[in-house]
């Protein structure tokens, strides 16, 4: 029987956990919570009894696996199976993962960041066909990413390669980052970025708009709700839009120019607008991107959902 390899993604409010075959096909999944107390020292032990207990239900050993794949937040040493920094799981000091999880279950454990494994996820069974070269983009409450080059992830110098929210886009009125600089990609484009937007150009607005009313009024208001008005024909929803397409245009113009991937692919919540967002952002896009590019570089939308995670991290194992 051909082995199989195993997938995880570990969020802040759960974990993922697929069981895959080498072709990257999805034969069993499920998740538990994350349980964040005692400085997070109860994630890594969750994580072998899961997998012991389904490893047990349907009869399988060590033998069966390939590998374990894992696609973590914080600061990952990819090479040392290490994990530092990852607040939302309060993981403040190392964590020697590759070690826990490889000495309680014999089998080969792969780990990298869970923008990166997205990525490889998107490249592998998703938006990126397969193509050696492809860019990921995530906008959601911040905005990641994820660069696979020749067929491998770009790490860079200091294991921050791929940082693509924090590219300094904007110069009309920047915002500070939460990474301390001013103009990052992440404050224009993410989901609080979107807002950050409407709340800039509402201060100045002078005409009729619903969601004028909402931001004056002191409503909350959400990258979908505004992304909704907008596309109803709200005058300041659509301001808001075109700048946010702005933005994200001459970042993706940016990454085609320096990277010339066959794909840039949009993930994450914010691109659940779909085609509407699509539509803003090619436009600006193809106005920036050096001419002989256009042809080469196509911008697309995630085809994988949450399961670009497990399926991406699985993939760390080939």
């Amino acid at each position: 029987m051909s082995q199989k390899i195993i997938g995880i993604d570990l969020g802040g409010t759960s974990i993922k956990f697929a069981i895959l075959s080498k072709d990257g096909e999805v034969q069993d999944k499920w998740s538990i919570g994350t349980n964040i107390l005692d400085e997070g020292s109860h994630i890594v032990p969750d994580i072998i009894a899961s997998l012991k207990q389904r490893m047990d239900s349907l009869g399988l050993t060590k033998d069966d696996f390939l590998g374990i794949g894992m696609g973590s937040p914080g600061a990952i040493n990819h090479e040392m199976g290490t994990v530092v920094g990852a607040y939302n799981l309060n993981w403040k000091t190392v964590q020697p993962v590759k070690e826990q999880i490889e000495t309680a279950l014999g089998i080969p454990f792969f780990i990298d960041n869970d923008a990166n494994v997205a990525a490889l996820g998107e490249k592998w069974k998703g938006a990126g066909e397969n193509d050696p070269d492809v860019v990921f983009v995530t906008l959601g409450t911040g905005v990641g990413g994820g660069v696979v080059a020749g067929g491998n992830l770009i790490h860079g110098a200091g294991g921050a390669g791929g940082e693509i929210g924090h590219m300094v886009v904007d110069f009309d009125q920047p915002i500070r980052c939460t990474c301390g600089k001013l103009g990052c990609l992440e404050t224009v484009t993410s989901a609080t970025g979107i807002v950050n937007l409407a709340r800039r150009y509402a201060q100045v607005y002078a005409g009729e708009s619903k969601l004028k009313q909402l931001i004056d009024n002191g409503d909350d208001v959400s990258a979908k709700v505004i992304f909704d008005l907008a596309k109803a024909g709200d005058d300041l929803g659509q301001i808001v839009y075109d700048n946010f397409s702005r933005y994200l245009g001459i970042a993706c113009a940016n990454i085609a120019c320096l990277l010339n991937p066959s794909a840039i692919v949009i993930g994450g919540g914010v691109s659940a607008a779909g085609d509407f967002l699509l539509n803003g952002l090619d436009e600006v896009y193809k106005e920036n991107v050096f001419p002989q590019i256009v042809g080469s570089t196509k911008i697309k939308l995630a085809q994988l959902g949450n399961d670009a995670g497990i399926i991406g991290a699985a993939s760390l194992v080939l």
